[in-house]
């Protein structure tokens, strides 16, 4: 199967401050440690929601959440000739090396964190429904709506919404 990854990386960064994606870890951006965690699980890889040549658009418009990027996302695997997506949120800087066996087969979530999932492309059209119906328009509500099984493990990625987040991060 041939997979896109996807680094979310659209959100407002209100609670960080700052653009979120720009800020450093260990003198690399989040958005490096995002892609380079990223890459071993992956054929190609895009950036999503950043105004930025070569990043993918949300999808139906910007500031629709995380599901707007997956949307995006899984608009441009389609058109890309990709089979299934793997989406992670920019500040995921670390992945367990069996990321694929956990998820597959797609669709799947990281219980712990559901944007980090793997996602058929089939699943654009119920996507496309749920985004521009009055659902709620959570990842949760879309992976119940394709039936997406939540994965449970140990590894517990870095959720960053703070500065104070990073630092205890960069402290480890």
């Amino acid at each position: 199967m041939k997979t896109l990854g996807a680094v979310l990386a659209g959100g407002r960064s209100r609670r960080f401050g700052s653009d979120k994606a720009a800020a450093l870890l260990g003198g690399r951006t989040l958005m490096d440690h995002a892609t380079a965690a990223l890459r071993p699980h992956v054929d190609a890889i895009v950036i999503v929601g950043r105004a930025s040549d070569g990043a993918v658009a949300d999808w139906p418009r910007p500031a629709m959440g995380p599901l707007g990027g997956i949307a995006g996302a899984l608009r441009h695997a389609a058109e890309a000739g990709f089979d299934q997506l793997l989406t992670i949120s920019v500040d995921c800087v670390r992945l367990p090396a069996d990321l694929r066996s956990l998820l597959e087969p797609a669709p799947a979530f990281l219980e712990s964190q559901p944007v980090i999932g793997l996602w058929p492309v089939t699943a654009l059209e119920p996507l496309k429904a749920l985004l521009t119906g009055e659902e709620d328009h959570a990842v949760k509500a879309f992976a119940r709506r394709i039936g997406a099984r939540a994965v449970a493990g140990d590894f517990v990625p870095p959720n960053i919404n703070s500065r104070d987040d990073l630092a205890r991060l960069a402290s480890k």
